[in-house]
């Protein structure tokens, strides 16, 4: 669904301003390199709270709380 909504608005600015559309069209794949080390360094942390929240609640699992 989010493709058909992306699809849809760059038909739209291409109607209503095409040198806009063209330069977002180039542009795009330079923002996504851009984005890919954040996007890392985001999954990176993740991994590492989880991994955190495991040890911290290994002891409860241990015992048998339940919850």
């Amino acid at each position: 669904m989010s493709s058909l909504f992306t699809l849809v608005f760059w038909c739209l600015l291409f109607v209503l301003c095409w040198p806009l559309a063209l330069l977002a069209l180039v542009l795009w794949p330079l923002f996504w390199l851009l984005s890919l080390p954040f996007r890392l360094i985001g999954i990176t942390f993740d991994a590492l709270f989880a991994l955190l929240r495991a040890m911290l609640f290994l002891p409860a699992r241990l015992l048998g709380h339940k919850g």
